[in-house]
């Protein structure tokens, strides 16, 4: 895929950065530095994929969004 839709939010002193379509996540002390570290994160998954069938990725869930946004679920389990 190409292209990838991101939600950033502010948590201390970090920004993350969260793929909606993958669950993926970056964080950094910029919200360019997240962004960063969460393409680097995608491409890596992408090239496991290329590898091993059985790394996948999901879109994620309204419901996770919602958390994410609300700062209610810890970053960690937003990894899939």
């Amino acid at each position: 895929m190409d292209f990838y839709t991101a939600v950033l939010r502010k948590s201390g002193p970090y920004w993350v950065a969260l793929c909606l379509e993958n669950g993926i996540v970056g964080q950094g002390y910029t919200k360019k530095a997240a962004i960063a570290k969460l393409k680097e994160a995608i491409d890596s998954i992408v090239e496991a994929q290329r590898t091993d069938s059985a790394v996948y990725f999901v879109p994620l869930l309204i419901k996770e969004l919602r958390l994410f946004r609300l700062s209610i679920m810890p970053v960690d389990n937003l990894l899939i």
